[in-house]
């Protein structure tokens, strides 16, 4: 019997609750596709901060790195200090562990989710590839005469030929193994943002090796347009991680918002981690009432990743079973009481047992 050996790091706010009807669904899955899951739980997060001010030691950072994957709920607590635990854990797994594609499928299961007039399931299927380590985000910055009326501020954006190709080829790989559209559409701001011609020159030279892939291109203010105005027409995109942090909530909208879309920050062949896209929620913590939809199809992609496709597919046919039937009445906070919905994913997965 096969078996996965993954950490799990609750977190803040909704993440332990959101988190352990997760788990639930994992060890559901796992009894009805033969497997075993080797878990490891990590008490990493603010209250752990306030209560001992570690972090991420280094110690259990090293043990992470050994995994097959890191499950995570949610990070952040307005007592912490603005950005200090996000980057302790978060930021520090991305750069550090080199998570350098941020992988988010926008997929539509009902069209009453849709605040788009018109759009259905058929509309809303694209993946989006947000290149995950570098950009805006790699920290270099600095503050020149802070406080004072003549204040400065900078921080500087980084695209290197490794990063920006490896995002690019993950892409390519994307939509041929997804073999819909097979399209690969560019978002950048090349015209404007003139770093971002390494984005154009390497985009192309990558194309010349994937014949069989058509290619698009679209301005990041452009794509945002076209993704309200036609989802329809993105198969699979990739762009910088600015952009892709904010294209990919406007995604996450189309498909029913913040609360049935999930993430994974992968270095393909090498411990990744996966989760739902949510904030920690802190003043629904403790209630009963988050949904858990975004965290369970963070399990179904965790699956995919550690090569259970089957129980993967399997959750994520479940969940928009679910929401299609009109058995599962949305993924807004208080749509259903937490733990019933965990229940209710289980409740189908035993039922495939059954048959």
């Amino acid at each position: 019997m096969s078996e996965i050996n993954i950490g799990v790091i609750g977190g803040d706010g909704i993440g332990p609750e959101v988190t352990a009807e997760a788990m639930k669904v994992l060890d559901a899955a796992a009894a009805v596709y033969g497997f075993k899951v080797r878990r490891t739980v990590y008490p990493f997060g603010s209250e752990h901060y306030f209560k001992t001010e570690e972090i991420f030691p280094d110690a259990a950072f090293e043990e992470v790195k050994g995994l097959d994957a890191i499950y995570l709920g949610a990070i952040g607590d307005p007592r912490a200090p603005v950005g200090l635990i996000e980057y302790g854990i978060i930021a520090k797994m991305r750069f550090e562990l080199d998570l350098y594609i941020n992988l988010r499928p926008i997929k539509l299961y009902d069209e009453r989710l849709c605040p788009l007039k018109g759009k259905g399931p058929e509309d809303v299927d694209m993946l989006i590839i947000r290149e995950n380590t570098e950009g805006a985000y790699t920290g270099m910055h600095g503050f020149c005469h802070k406080g004072q009326a003549d204040e400065v501020a900078t921080q500087t954006m980084v695209y290197t030929r490794m990063g920006v190709e490896r995002a690019i080829r993950f892409a390519f790989d994307a939509a041929r193994e997804r073999n819909k559209k097979k399209t690969v559409t560019l978002i950048d701001k090349a015209n404007a943002v003139r770093a971002h011609d390494l984005w154009t020159r390497t985009f192309a030279r990558v194309a010349e090796e994937y014949p069989d892939i058509k290619t698009d291109h679209a301005y990041v203010d452009a794509a945002c347009m076209w993704m309200v105005k036609n989802p329809e027409w993105f198969d699979v995109a990739v762009t910088t991680n600015l952009f892709g942090d904010i294209v990919t909530d406007l995604g996450a909208m189309l498909q029913g918002g913040m609360g049935i879309a999930a993430s994974g920050n992968l270095h393909p062949g090498r411990v990744s981690l996966f989760e739902p896209i949510h904030g920690s929620a802190p003043k629904h913590a403790g209630k009963n009432v988050a949904s858990p939809v975004a965290a369970i199809m963070a399990v179904s992609m965790l699956l995919d990743y550690t090569g259970q496709k089957e129980a993967g597919r399997a959750i994520e046919s479940t969940i928009a079973g679910l929401l299609s039937s009109g058995r599962l009445k949305g993924v807004g906070t208080g749509a259903h009481p937490t733990n019933e919905v965990g229940d209710m994913v289980v409740a189908e997965l035993e039922a495939i047992a059954a048959v």
